[in-house]
């Protein structure tokens, strides 16, 4: 089965919005050590326990009992949480601290029923890094002022702390720069690694908020499982990385993820424990090992098995196979450290719907079920969106409602079922660039349908939302000059349900003084018989200048097979179909309009014809 590549954080930052609020912020850029407070009895780091750490359930660190979690007194324990992230990213912090209070934000999680916070971070942190982007204005994030990456950290966690959450430091990504397959690269090799594992984990070695570490977040090809090859087997740095933890505080848990591909079977990036069974972390310190998978919906990548038949039925067996069998076979806790959706398909519904009852309802399991923190808290996650909304204050009450049959506010109790409005709008359709100038880019598309009523549209510049508009069309400013950028649209309706991003258009700007962009559009037009068709492109030169050539692209699945074309040079790879000019009509003045031509035959009958053709113009 093979893994459709999904990226997430860039899988899935949608970018920082930060900019947005620039006239509110105040950057940090004294590193400094935290303040003593109330949950701490020193300044050296976040180093007593809090005070919070009274005999209740959940209380102190917790270890392993079979597929189970155990806290300080033996009570079974249920990990039903959220991912703040930020941290690793080029902020240095927790994404949204621009907007609000970091307290505010952490009792807001509280109070809706989550009780663990997982928070990514890069190497990056150990360097002394200065936090940006926070909000210190009429005593917002007053205690954060001075400190420097890791003291906002201190503080996150001693509050967390203190109001009876727990905490699992997620080892995100080498720098800030982005994800690596491996746990190492070459600007951060593993002996850094190492150290700075066992650093974080000496750093929390007296407070029980803390209750563990994420080795290294979704191990990807090259990564093995049990090859024994030490450079690609993730299961032997895993037990290096564990042992490098424990040495620092043998009372922390130690998440391992999975890897990407085992025996020739592919699944999530980080999902796939089918190795574990046969090749177990083993630690030096009993009871420690929890495994992690990570699992994600449509919105982050199509996969075979949604499109199954029997689907949703088939996905228990799915999960079985890739993590679900360490949890049913008694082997070891299972954690799905994430998974997410933007819930804008029926489909994306019925996986979450299935997920969360595969995870086990604690009304009725109690904490004899699956871990989990869900992705994401934060709202600008571009391929899931978050619990909170853009505001980064109103709560996603239609997501949220999803998990709370799931939800453990006191690490073993909860329930409660979802309801409301849950139909995202259609997606948004023929989403062309209808001018460019140097500066800007203009867009527009044919209106979306909902259930009840389509309040408006989110548009997104290279995967960061950018605006937010009540019509089908806008105008993107300020942009640089001769630079490509690609878009897609989203719908909302009133409930909080977005669609499914748009068909992506690119568009390049004219070169500095240039005036008003050589640009182009395509449209395509069919003539379908069933077995075959024909597909007339326009192109049409939407600018003011003339066009010496032109590019138009679209994808067709691989079972529409090109027989033909003309009037035009067509070339295809994979399911992108690329046509340029010939000689003749390369050519376009301002509103001038060339056509061309292919032909196709299907060798799937169900194989759709439709598509959203990009073009590009060179003057």
């Amino acid at each position: 089965m093979r893994l459709r590549l999904r990226r997430r954080l860039t899988r899935r930052l949608a970018g920082c919005a930060a900019a947005l609020a620039a006239a509110l912020v105040t950057t940090l850029t004294a590193p400094a050590v935290p303040a003593a407070q109330a949950a701490t009895t020193g300044t050296s780091t976040a180093g007593t326990s809090t005070a919070a750490a009274a005999a209740t359930a959940g209380a102190g660190y917790w270890h392993t009992s079979g597929r189970q979690i155990l806290d300080e007194a033996g009570n079974p324990v249920r990990i039903a949480g959220i991912n703040w992230f930020g941290f690793e990213t080029s902020n240095y912090v927790p994404h949204g601290l621009w907007s609000r209070d970091y307290k505010s934000m952490i009792d807001q999680m509280k109070s809706l029923g989550y009780n663990t916070i997982r928070l990514p971070y890069s190497d990056d942190i150990f360097k002394g890094t200065s936090p940006s982007s926070i909000n210190t204005s009429s005593g917002m994030n007053a205690d954060l002022v001075g400190l420097n990456s890791l003291g906002v950290m201190d503080k996150l966690v001693n509050y967390a702390g203190s109001i009876g959450m727990k905490v699992i430091l997620d080892r995100h990504r080498p720098d800030s720069a982005g994800q690596s397959a491996l746990w190492y690269t070459s600007a951060v090799p593993e002996s850094t690694w190492l150290a700075n594992l066992k650093s974080i984990a000496a750093r929390y070695a007296n407070n029980s908020a803390v209750i563990g570490i994420d080795l290294h977040n979704e191990p990807h090809d090259p990564a093995c499982w049990g090859c024994g090859d030490t450079a690609t087997d993730w299961r032997l740095a895993a037990q290096r990385g564990g042992e490098a933890v424990l040495s620092a505080n043998s009372k922390l848990l130690v998440f391992v993820e999975g890897v990407q591909s085992f025996n020739g079977s592919s699944y999530w990036w980080g999902g796939n424990l089918q190795g574990a069974g046969q090749y177990p972390v083993q630690l030096s310190v009993p009871n420690r090992v929890v495994y992690s998978a990570h699992d994600y919906a449509t919105s982050v990548a199509q996969q075979t098995w949604f499109s199954d038949p029997s689907f949703p039925s088939n996905m228990p067996g799915v999960w079985d196979k890739n993590w679900g069998y360490l949890f049913n076979q008694n082997i070891a806790p299972v954690w799905v450290g994430e998974f997410g959706t933007t819930l804008q398909s029926t489909v994306d519904q019925a996986w979450l719907k299935a997920l969360v009852q595969y995870l086990r309802p604690t009304a009725t399991a109690g904490a004899d079920s699956f871990q989990w923190t869900f992705w994401s808290w934060n709202p600008n996650s571009g391929d899931t969106g978050g619990i909170l909304n853009d505001d980064w204050t109103t709560v996603n009450t239609v997501k949220d409602n999803y998990l709370a049959s799931i939800k453990a506010p006191g690490f073993g109790s909860g329930g409660g079922t979802g309801g409301g409005d849950v139909q995202a709008p259609s997606v948004p359709g023929g989403l062309t660039v209808s001018g460019t100038t140097a500066s800007s880019v203009s867009l527009s598309w044919t209106a979306s349908t909902d259930n009840t009523a389509v309040t408006g549209y989110d548009v997104y510049r290279n995967g960061t939302k950018v605006a937010s508009t009540a019509s089908p069309s806008y105008t993107d400013s300020g942009l640089s000059p001769a630079t490509t950028y690609s878009y897609t649209v989203r719908a909302k309706d009133a409930a909080g349900n977005v669609s499914a991003a748009s068909a992506a258009v690119t568009a390049t700007t004219a070169t500095s003084g240039g005036g008003t962009n050589a640009g182009c559009s395509a449209a395509i037009s069919l003539n379908d018989w069933g077995s075959g068709l024909t597909a007339t492109v326009t192109v049409t030169n939407t600018g003011t200048t003339a066009v010496k050539g032109w590019q138009v692209s679209w994808t067709w699945p691989t079972s529409l097979q090109i027989s033909s074309s003309w009037s035009a040079n067509v070339t295809r790879s994979g399911q992108t179909v690329t046509a340029t000019n010939l000689s003749y009509n390369g050519a376009l003045a301002p509103a001038a309009s060339t056509s061309f031509g292919v032909q196709a035959t299907r060798t799937d009958a169900s194989a759709a014809a439709t598509a959203t053709a990009v073009c590009t113009a060179t003057s």
